[in-house]
C-alpha cells in the first residue's frame, strides 16, 4: 500500500484542515526563535537565527501563496488564503518587535563583529533591519502604530485595486450599433465589456472596447488616489521623500532620479523609429479602413500584429508541429547539460504530493555535485486556474544547522493546451519562449545556493530578477539552440532556418512602439509615486504622459491608470522589465552570442550572477559577469540595437 503524503510531500497538508496545524508549528517554532534571538549576544548567530524565523514562516507562507491561486479544490484555496492573511500578520507583529529588532541593532553596531562578517552574512543583516525600518520600529509608539495601520490598508486597497481592475464595464445595448453587438457577453439590455479586444479585427469593435472598458469608474478612482497617497504617507513616516525612493533601496537602480534618466534617455533614442513604426501602422489602417484612418491607441497591437503576419508569413500553426512539449523540454536539458552540466530528470512522485495529476515532478542535478533541487511542472490548462504563466517559490534553499543543503523547490506554472489523441502538446513560439522564460526563473532559484534562505534563488531585488528568465528568451530565438531540437512530431524534420529567421524578423516589426509603450507606463508609474500631493489628477498626469512618452493621442474619458494592475505588485518597479532586458542583452552579446553553448561562459555566469541569489548587490553581479561597471547610455545603447540587430550576424554563418 503506497503511502500517503500532503501537498509537496508536507505530511500536514494532505487536506485543508493541515493548513491550520503547519500554520501552528510554524508561530510556535518562531515564537522559540524569538526567544532565542533575544538572548543571543552579537554574533553571526544572530543572522542565522533570523534567517531560521524568515525560513519558518515563507516555508508555510510561500506554499500558502501558490495553493491559493492554484489548487483546484475550493476547501483547499480556502484555507491557504486564511494561513496566508495569519502568517503576513505575524509577519507585521515581528517587524515591530522592539526587542527583536534590538538584538539585530547591537548586531550592526558592533563594528568589530560587523568587520569578521562575510559580506553575504552583512548584506543579509542589512536586508533585515531594512524590513524593520520599513515597518516603522525607530519610531515613537504612536508612529508605529500608525506605520501598522497603513500597512494593512495599503493591503486592503491593493486587493480592491485589483478587483476592480478586472471588473467588467456594463452599457445599455441600444447605445452599440447592432452589427458589433454580438462580439461581445449581452445580458439582459446589458453589454458586458470585460476587456479591450486588442486582436479583433473589426475597427469599431476595439474602438467600442476601449472606450467602455476603459471608462472611469468613481471607485476605483477613489481606491486608486487612497492607495497612492497611503503609500506615500507610509514612506515619509518612515523617512523616505517618496514611496519611489522607499521601493528603490537596494535596486539596480537605487534612486528615482536614476529611473527617469533611464527612461527618458531611452524615450529620446526611441523617438524617431516609434514615428516611423506608427507611419507604417497608419498605412495598414488607410488601406484596411480608408474611411477612418488617423492611429488611435486601440490600433497599435493590432495593426502591428497585421503588419508582422503580412511581411512575415509566421502563422502559429505552421511553427507548433515542430515545437511538442518532449522537443522543448529536450531542448531544454540539452543547453542546460551544455552550458552547466545540469540535467533534468522525472521523479516518481507519492499520492498526495500533487494537486492535479497532469503535474510533473523534476529533479535537478549536477553532475558533480548531484541534486541540486525540484521543479513541479504545472504545465496544462485547467478550469479555475490563473492564466498568467509564473514562477513560485515553494521552499527557499539554505544551509541547515546540521550542515546539510535544504533543497530549494519550486512550480513552473504555464496554459499549455493538452496533448489529443491525433498529437501531443504542441507550442506556439511564443508558449515555447515563455516556457524558457520560466524556466530561466527556476535555474535562477536551483543555482542561488546560498547559505541563507532570506536571499536564495530569485529573492533578488525585482531588477535584477528578470534578467535570467529574459536571457533564455534570447537562446529560444538563437537558430543553433532551436536546431537542437525542433523536430516536425510526425516527421521528425527539423525546423527550417529560414523559419527561425522570420520569425526573429518579424520580432522586431513596430518593436520600437512596443517599447515606447512600455516606457509610458514606466514613467506613469514613477509619477504616480513621486512627489505627493500629485499635482494634477491621475487621468491628467496620463494624459500628459501619453501625449509625451506614447505619442498616440490620450481618448477623453478614459482612464487606462484603473486598469494599471501592475501598479500593485510593481508600484515604482514598472521600469525593472525595460531595465533587466538591457542587462540580459548585454550578457547575450558579450558573452553567448559567439557560441549559445561555451561551458566555460555558462560557468561564469552561474558563478558571477546566478549563484548569489540576492546575497551581493545586484550592480556588483553584472560587472562580475561583464567586466565593466554599465552607464545609463550602456543601458539604452543595448535595448536600442536590438530593435536593429541584423539577423544573419546573430549566427555568423553557423551551418
Amino acid at each position: 500500500m503506497a503511502l500517503h503524503t500532503g501537498l509537496f510531500g508536507v505530511p500536514e497538508l494532505s487536506s485543508p484542515e493541515g493548513f491550520q496545524e503547519a500554520q501552528e508549528k510554524a508561530l510556535q517554532e518562531t515564537e522559540q526563535l524569538v526567544q532565542k534571538a533575544c538572548t543571543t549576544p552579537p554574533g553571526p548567530q544572530i543572522v542565522m537565527i533570523f534567517d531560521q524565523l524568515s525560513d519558518a514562516l515563507c516555508r508555510v507562507a510561500d506554499l500558502a501563496d501558490f495553493v491559493k491561486i492554484a489548487h483546484p479544490d475550493f476547501a483547499f484555496r480556502e484555507a491557504a488564503e486564511e494561513t496566508c492573511r495569519n502568517i503576513g500578520t505575524m509577519v507585521e507583529k515581528l517587524n515591530t518587535n522592539i526587542e527583536l529588532c534590538q538584538s539585530l541593532k547591537q548586531l550592526l553596531a558592533d563594528k568589530e563583529v560587523m568587520d569578521s562578517l562575510d559580506p553575504e552574512t552583512r548584506q543579509v543583516a542589512e536586508l533585515f533591519m531594512f524590513d524593520f525600518e520599513i515597518s516603522g520600529i525607530h519610531l515613537d509608539e504612536e508612529k508605529r502604530k500608525r506605520a501598522v495601520d497603513l500597512n494593512v490598508k495599503i493591503l486592503d486597497l491593493c486587493n480592491q485595486f485589483l478587483i476592480g481592475a478586472h471588473l467588467p464595464n456594463k452599457i445599455d445595448k441600444q447605445i452599440l450599433p447592432e452589427h458589433i453587438r454580438y462580439n461581445f457577453a449581452v445580458e439582459g439590455n446589458y453589454i458586458q465589456i470585460t476587456g479591450l479586444h486588442a486582436d479583433c479585427s473589426d475597427d469599431l469593435v476595439r474602438e467600442a472596447a476601449y472606450k467602455i472598458f476603459l471608462y472611469p469608474n468613481a471607485e476605483q478612482l477613489r481606491c486608486l488616489e487612497e492607495l497612492l497617497t497611503s503609500r506615500n504617507h507610509l514612506a515619509q513616516l518612515v523617512g523616505y521623500n517618496t514611496f519611489a525612493h522607499r521601493a528603490l533601496q537596494g535596486t539596480m537602480a537605487r534612486t528615482p532620479e536614476k529611473v527617469m534618466q533611464f527612461l527618458e534617455t531611452l524615450s529620446d533614442r526611441l523617438f524617431q523609429r516609434t514615428l516611423k513604426d506608427f507611419e507604417m501602422m497608419e498605412g495598414m489602417k488607410m488601406k484596411l479602413n480608408p474611411q477612418n484612418s488617423k492611429l488611435m491607441p486601440w490600433d497599435h497591437p493590432y495593426y502591428s500584429g497585421v503588419l508582422r503576419a503580412e511581411r512575415y508569413n509566421i502563422e502559429p500553426s505552421l511553427y507548433c508541429p515542430f515545437f511538442s512539449l518532449g522537443a522543448c523540454m529536450e531542448g531544454l536539458n540539452f543547453l542546460f547539460n551544455q552550458l552547466l552540466g545540469i540535467s533534468l530528470y522525472a521523479e516518481q512522485t507519492e499520492k498526495g504530493e500533487l494537486w492535479c495529476e497532469d503535474v510533473r515532478k523534476l529533479a535537478v542535478v549536477h553532475e558533480n555535485e548531484g541534486l541540486l533541487g525540484y521543479i513541479y511542472c504545472d504545465f496544462y490548462q485547467r478550469a479555475d486556474k490563473p492564466h498568467q504563466d509564473c514562477h513560485f517559490t515553494i521552499r527557499g534553499g539554505r544551509l541547515r544547522k546540521d550542515g546539510e543543503y535544504q533543497l530549494p523547490v519550486v512550480v513552473l506554472m504555464l496554459s499549455l493546451p493538452h496533448s489529443t489523441k491525433n498529437s501531443p502538446t504542441l507550442l506556439t513560439p511564443g508558449m515555447m519562449e515563455n516556457l524558457f522564460h520560466e524556466m530561466g526563473h527556476a535555474m535562477h532559484s536551483m543555482l542561488g545556493r546560498t547559505r541563507y534562505q532570506h536571499v536564495t534563488g530569485t529573492r533578488c531585488p525585482t531588477d535584477f530578477a528578470e534578467v535570467p528568465s529574459i536571457l533564455m528568451e534570447y537562446f529560444a530565438s538563437d537558430y543553433r539552440v532551436v536546431n537542437q531540437f525542433a523536430r516536425h512530431f510526425q516527421t521528425g524534420q527539423s525546423l527550417p532556418k529560414s523559419m527561425v529567421s522570420r520569425l526573429c524578423e518579424s520580432k522586431k516589426i513596430c518593436a520600437a512602439a512596443d517599447m515606447q509603450l512600455q516606457v509610458f507606463y514606466a514613467v506613469l508609474d514613477q509619477l504616480y509615486h513621486g512627489e505627493h500631493p500629485l499635482k494634477r489628477s491621475t487621468t491628467e498626469i496620463l494624459k500628459e504622459t501619453q501625449e509625451k512618452f506614447y505619442g498616440l493621442p490620450y481618448v477623453p474619458k478614459t482612464a487606462w491608470q484603473l486598469r494599471f494592475s501592475h501598479l500593485v505588485g510593481y508600484g515604482a518597479k514598472y521600469y525593472s522589465y525595460l531595465m533587466s532586458r538591457a542587462i540580459a542583452s548585454m550578457v547575450w552579446k558579450q558573452c553567448f552570442v559567439q557560441n549559445p553553448f561555451d561551458r566555460a561562459m555558462g560557468e561564469r555566469y552561474r558563478r558571477e550572477m546566478l549563484a548569489h541569489g540576492g546575497g551581493k548587490e545586484p550592480m556588483l553581479m553584472v560587472q562580475g559577469m561583464l567586466q565593466k561597471s554599465p552607464s545609463v547610455e550602456d543601458f539604452v545603447d543595448a535595448l536600442v540595437s536590438d530593435l536593429d540587430q541584423d539577423f544573419e550576424t546573430f549566427f555568423m554563418d553557423s551551418e
